[in-house]
């Protein structure tokens, strides 16, 4: 009895606390176009509390009940100051004006002024489109990949790529995701633009380490894009037309405030200008590819919210009779939001993905075939964020991925073809996982953000394995049978791993903090590939039998500070990154087509350190950053190089990029940015051999040498017609120069045969872009 009485009182004293305490909540949108402000601030000034919208801008906090001073604030707008009453829970969706003042309107942040400073993640950086638009294009079409390369820690795969290499790591592990959905080939073009059309992209956030527990799949970053969600409030469109493409958006309300829906096109017409043109060489061939994205974003009422949204978009490349190939992605995401009371944000969405290519030579001829390749995936996930209190955030969820694989399918027509048909064996897998974590302040001045991922990862049926007569150095010529598994069956153990995330940040005054991180990533889909960077033509091969998943386990730590009112921000960032089963190739390896792949892959370690600097300037009509990177790394696999470490493919030692963007006046805009790195490994013939009058190379070992440094010059110039702020219609003109003084970068270097002197050898540089690339693009919007 004495139990039930201590009990009773202990509820009665939480009950009066709770009844104490209010929560306000609701959504930060702009005023214009009813978009969601992601990363908001509310901050309430007497208690010196406050929080940001998440992703969908949705927000709650509690307080104490009283009387109170709230404000509203994000870059580039407007603050709001209101007071307010808070004695009881109340919803408050506020909305905030683009600012009016000139000095705001040159930002490279789209966030909370010292965010850099106050938040928990280190390693994360923020690109609002506003920036991204006004940088110096190639060919008339600015890239969000391409700036995002420009980040320190961040490296590009070379010209002609739209790989990145994050802290080390290859192109396969990063984690794109467009509104949820992953992405697996993000180039078009053969890498020279990207899949995301910049008119259709709200925000853009960028995790290099301290990821939090809510991403998992890949090894070193995650690239998460959220589409805009359609102008709620009136219509219209927005568009430009390049030298080598045109773009046009159109948004609106399907019911005011309620229901809205945006439509975005591009597409090239190199091919269609130079047939008008009677260029003899385009006549009867194909180049070009084009994006369509959609959204619909519906209101039911205050606690239920549906988004629909997808993306389609193929590259198209045909020599008349001689060859073609097409490749393309596809991506759609229905999502559910509901907020449970004031404190629970629950987002439940269904996920498709589709990434394919051909690659074939047409007709009836002997050479004809047609190569078909396909990964596929469909995703099922529960998010739920609990305002549990000021000092406390925590986040739940689960989610389950079905992966169909198809590396490779050759169809030939006709009885004289010289291939024959071949499909190689087919594989799906079925990836799980739950996560929980929460962020917590301790203090003023301390606060921690924790959690921990559960990941399941198995291989099924329909499939084969192979079975070796030595399982341990395998053998394609050792293969004993085949082993069939039918629709549904496991093959082989899962994959389960435990995930722990840590992040902390300790404030040192308003204007410097000091972080830290650790983070382990495993990834279970593994990209093969003999290039350095992404091609339309590589395979996607889930870990299995005989091939391992990756293991990342990283350090971080960094200080950071800001200057003069926030208008300077500074930060200096040490990691060191390790990891287990990486993938790399026999010597000679042959990947094309070949069903026993995995008797040309090699298991081994590796590690990554590095010292990334990064000074920005955020405010003022001279704006930027000048970022550097110093990097190493290394892996150590037995069976090359004498089981010696080698630098990875994906080294580059010094790494600086400096972005500037200047406002004239209301009308005339400057950029510039200049991008330097060390040359990417490679290994040199040191002998040769002629047999039966052919050049054999005896090599170096692997990656000893390097080919030269890159460096690049880009300006842009901006035109703004008639900028009032009132004014719907607006135009301007892009002027920009790609590689000003015309470098030659090289792409690669190889060896080959003199032709005027056989016995002698010579070798050849191959660049992409040797030339200066001037264009102009006109892009207009109301």
């Amino acid at each position: 009895m004495k139990r039930f009485t201590l009990l009773l009182l202990w509820l009665g004293l939480t009950s009066a606390a709770v009844a104490q305490n209010v929560t306000l909540s609701g959504y930060l949108k702009d005023a214009s176009n009813g978009e969601a402000l992601i990363g908001a601030t509310v901050y309430v000034e007497e208690l010196k509390q406050g929080t940001a919208s998440n992703a969908y801008g949705f927000y709650s906090l509690t307080i104490p009940s009283g009387m109170y001073s709230l404000q509203v604030s994000f870059i580039g707008y407007e603050t709001m100051k209101q007071k307010i009453e808070a004695t009881s829970s109340k919803t408050i969706s506020i909305t905030l004006d683009e600012s009016s003042k000139q000095i705001e309107e040159i930002i490279v942040s789209g966030e909370a002024a010292n965010a850099n400073i106050e938040r928990v993640e280190m390693g994360m950086a923020k690109l609002p489109v506003k920036t991204i638009k006004k940088l110096p294009a190639f060919m008339g079409e600015v890239d969000i990949i391409k700036t995002i390369q420009l980040l320190p820690g961040i490296q590009s795969g070379g010209e002609a790529s739209s790989g990145l290499y994050v802290r080390g790591g290859g192109p396969d592990e990063n984690l794109m995701l467009l509104d949820e959905a992953p992405v697996y080939n993000a180039s078009h073009l053969m890498g020279f633009f990207s899949v995301f059309n910049s008119n259709a992209i709200n925000d853009i956030q960028v995790y290099k380490s301290g990821i939090p527990a809510e991403y998992g799949g890949k090894g070193s970053s995650v690239i998460d894009i959220r589409q805009k969600d359609g102008n709620s409030q009136r219509f219209g469109f927005d568009g430009g037309i390049g030298n080598l493409s045109s773009r046009l958006t159109l948004e609106g309300p399907i019911i005011k405030d309620k229901w809205s829906f945006i439509l975005a096109g591009r597409r090239t017409y190199y091919d269609v200008l130079g047939k008008i043109a009677g260029l003899e060489e385009l006549q009867d061939n194909k180049l070009y590819f084009y994006d369509l994205n959609a959204k619909s974003n519906l209101i039911i009422n205050n606690n239920n919210r549906i988004y629909i949204s997808g993306y389609m978009g193929d590259d198209v490349f045909e020599m008349g009779e001689s060859m073609y190939m097409r490749w393309g992605n596809a991506t759609a995401t229905v999502r559910w939001n509901h907020i449970f009371g004031d404190k629970i944000f629950m987002n439940i969405s269904g996920i498709f993905s589709n990434y394919d290519y051909n690659l074939g030579v047409p007709g009836n001829s002997a050479d004809n075939f047609d190569w078909s390749s396909r990964i596929r995936d469909y995703n099922a996930k529960a998010d739920f964020t609990y305002f549990f209190n000021p000092d406390n955030t925590i986040k739940f969820g689960v989610n389950s991925i079905l992966h169909h694989f198809n590396p490779g399918k050759v169809i030939t027509e006709g009885e004289n073809s010289m291939f024959s048909d071949l499909e190689l064996a087919r594989y799906n897998a079925i990836e799980s996982a739950v996560y929980l974590s929460n962020e917590q302040k301790i203090s003023d001045r301390f606060t921690v953000q924790y959690g921990l991922r559960l990941s399941h990862f198995q291989q099924v049926g329909e499939g084969e394995v192979n079975i070796y007569q030595n399982p341990d150095e395998l053998n394609k010529d050792e293969i004993i049978e085949t082993v069939t598994y039918k629709k549904g069956e496991k093959i082989g153990d899962a994959f389960i791993y435990l995930e722990p995330r840590v992040g902390m940040k300790y404030t040192l005054g308003t204007n410097n903090s000091v972080k830290s991180s650790y983070n382990r990533m495993v990834q279970n889909l593994h990209l093969i590939t003999n290039t350095q960077s992404p091609t339309p033509l590589d395979i996607w091969l889930p870990s299995s039998t005989y091939i391992k998943p990756l293991i990342v386990d990283q350090v971080s730590v960094g200080y950071f500070h800001n200057l003069k009112n926030n208008m300077w921000e500074t930060s200096v960032e040490l990691y060191y990154k390790n990891m287990q089963n990486v993938l790399d190739y026999r010597e000679g390896a042959e990947l094309f087509l070949n069903d026993a792949i995995e008797t040309e892959l090699l298991h081994g370690s590796g590690e990554s350190k590095g010292l990334e600097l990064l000074v920005k300037k955020s405010k003022g009509n001279l704006t930027g950053w000048i970022g550097y990177t110093w990097s190493k790394t290394t892996r150590e696999i037995e069976g090359i190089n004498n089981g010696n470490p080698y630098p990875s493919s994906y080294d580059r030692t010094h790494d600086l990029s400096v972005v500037s963007n200047y406002e004239l006046n209301k009308r005339w805009n400057f950029a510039a940015n200049f991008v330097f790195a060390t040359g990417s490994p490679t290994s040199y013939p040191v002998a040769k051999y002629n047999v039966q009058n052919n050049q054999i190379y005896e090599y170096s070992a692997r990656n000893s040498n390097r080919i030269p440094e890159y460096h690049r010059l880009d300006i842009s110039a901006t035109y703004d017609f008639k900028k009032n702020e009132h004014r719907r219609f607006k135009q301007s003109l892009n002027f920009s120069v790609y590689n000003v003084y015309a470098r030659r970068n090289a792409y690669s270097i190889t060896p080959e045969a003199n032709e005027d002197n056989p016995n002698q050898t010579q070798f050849v540089r191959i660049s992409i872009i040797g030339s200066a690339i001037p264009s102009i693009t006109y892009n207009v919007k109301f």
